[in-house]
């Protein structure tokens, strides 16, 4: 258990860090072959887990170094069912998986959890299909089945609570929220926008969000953005008391749209000081927002830009 008890960012003044693009920092930058974006499948290997560890380790120093929160991810947006095949492996197998994940991040947080920065466990829930397009829209009923099953493995392995994590449309989340609900480990649900700020699926951000919270009782703990550049984000953002629920953003380095993202050979790393200045941008019309990491195309020097100017902005407290 953390040292904040189960004390969750939304019920905290301090501004929690989290990592940058694992899967893109580790295909491009450290040369690691990541099937289906599974990055779950470093934990087979001893390299992998050094790499792994390296990787969390730094990020969590920066938070340390800066007097910020930590949210640890687990490996886990690809350790699913529909990717067995893909991955050449079993649901067994994929238990395991999360597992190990779950316990690989408990025990990176009891050597850098405390009090000056509290450190929690996300457990990583990816969307069923492709997080760029909504290929398949599933059933909220099948979303809570089948996402229930991740959920189980990882709320039974100890994490903190769980998170959506790049989810193109509502169905899904309802059934993502409703799983959690199911077995009474608090869920986030970060949804990623397209570049005129609307859902792959063609929904407004303010209608998904509403939408969710009317479907589950408003049970999200909080919701996020993801996977997106905060140029892309801003469009959505109309000052209504909706906002009032966004609590965090994890942007792509790169402007590009998801197309265009899809149809690199090579990774778009952006200017981690250009992104930081955006991110300053979304705090003047989110100002209670406490979340702050990256998603594609960005790595440390990113999160080290974005944490240098919101520590100026808004110093981290002990609360």
């Amino acid at each position: 258990m953390s040292c904040l008890k189960n004390r969750l960012p939304n019920q905290s003044d301090r501004i929690f860090l989290t990592d940058g693009g694992l899967e893109t920092d580790m295909i491009f930058n450290k040369g690691f072959e990541l099937p289906a974006f599974a990055s779950h499948t470093l934990l087979a290997s001893a390299t992998g887990r050094r790499a792994l560890r390296a990787y969390f380790v730094s990020h969590l120093e920066l938070a340390a170094e800066v007097g910020a929160g930590f949210i640890l991810d687990t490996a886990t947006w690809r350790a699913q069912r529909e990717f067995a095949d893909a991955l050449k492996t079993s649901p067994g197998a994929l238990r395991e998986a999360n597992e190990q994940a779950a316990a690989f991040a408990a025990r990176l947080r009891s050597d850098y959890d405390n009090a000056a920065s509290p450190v929690l466990v996300n457990g990583v829930v990816g969307p069923c299909g492709d997080g760029y397009a909504p290929d398949r829209i599933p059933t909220r009923e099948e979303a809570e089945a089948y996402h229930g099953e991740q959920i189980r493995w990882l709320a039974d392995a100890g994490v903190d609570f769980v998170s959506a994590i790049t989810f193109t449309n509502t169905p899904e989340a309802v059934g993502f929220v409703r799983a959690a609900q199911g077995v009474d480990v608090p869920a986030v649900v970060s949804f990623t926008v397209e570049t005129d700020g609307r859902l792959p699926s063609g929904q407004a951000l303010d209608e998904a969000i509403d939408q969710v919270d009317a479907e589950t009782g408003a049970a999200p703990v909080y919701f996020m953005i993801n996977c997106a550049h905060p140029t892309h984000i801003l469009p959505a953002l109309d000052g209504g008391d909706w906002q009032q629920r966004l609590y965090g953003v994890r942007c792509n380095a790169s402007k590009l749209s998801h197309a265009e993202l899809d149809a690199c050979a090579e990774l778009d790393c952006g200017n981690p000081v250009e992104l930081a200045e955006d991110y300053l941008r979304l705090l003047d019309v989110l100002p209670h927002a406490n979340v702050f990491g990256g998603c594609c195309g960005s790595d440390l020097r990113h999160i080290q830009a974005i944490a240098s100017q919101l520590m100026k902005r808004v110093p981290s407290v002990p609360a």
